[in-house]
């Protein structure tokens, strides 16, 4: 893999559901330039006051502000076509809102790689009872700021990213995030360390009723299950 850049960034919007609300803020921050980036966008919708509540960005701070197209344009020539894009549940919120504006506004970005901060906290700190930035950023001990802003949550994953990788390159992260792997112990659970042959039925059949192979993030669980027969 050539040596891309990497570029940390973010995305407030108007609520969860990537096929029916809008990008309100992008931020961003590259490292290797040291340089940020950080525009609101008018979603050309409401923003609802849920959303407002936990962002702080009213329909009065966006009303002026350019469409996701004129950002998407800027956000893209910040970004370079070099870089690597890392954010946190990136794989089912940031990037899906990303691609869903583009498709909407007829507008394509270029071919970015992308990293998930989460999955990445999931797959090799599983010590921890979660994973959010939040409680990531209080596990390193880095500063609090004000969170749920999209550039002030971007300084803290980046430095949670460098804390959490040490000397990796960003090459190398997304090399480990996208190899397959063949799971042969539960890696979460009651039963975690357990061989994946030898977990109660009765145990998987409840992952499977609660939804639990339905996240990305176990689908390569899924799979070694169906390997020994526990899953269809």
């Amino acid at each position: 893999m050539q040596n891309f850049r990497p570029i940390f960034y973010d995305t407030e919007t108007t609520g969860v559901r990537p096929a029916v609300d809008r990008i309100v803020e992008i931020a961003a921050y590259d490292p290797v330039r040291e340089k940020t980036f950080e525009m609101f966008v008018n979603p050309g919708i409401p923003i609802p006051q849920e959303a407002s509540n936990i962002h702080g960005i009213s329909n009065e701070m966006v009303a002026s502000s350019l469409t996701f197209k004129d950002v998407g344009i800027q956000f893209a020539e910040f970004c370079g076509e070099d870089a690597i894009l890392i954010a946190h549940n990136n794989d089912t919120f940031d990037m899906v809102f990303l691609r869903n504006e583009s498709t909407r506004h007829d507008f394509t970005f270029p071919d970015w790689k992308f990293v998930d901060s989460l999955k990445w906290a999931r797959r090799y700190r599983r010590d921890l009872p979660r994973h959010t930035l939040q409680f990531l950023r209080e596990m390193y001990g880095i500063i609090a700021n004000n969170a749920h802003r999209a550039l002030d949550d971007v300084v803290v994953l980046h430095q949670l990213f460098v804390a959490m990788t040490d000397d990796l390159h960003i090459s190398e992260v997304y090399n480990l995030l996208n190899q397959p792997r063949d799971l042969q112990h539960m890696p979460f659970g009651k039963h975690q360390g357990v061989p994946l042959k030898k977990l109660p039925k009765d145990y998987v059949t409840w992952l499977a009723k609660n939804g639990a192979f339905d996240k990305p993030e176990n689908h390569e669980l899924a799979k070694g299950l169906q390997k020994v027969g526990l899953l269809p």
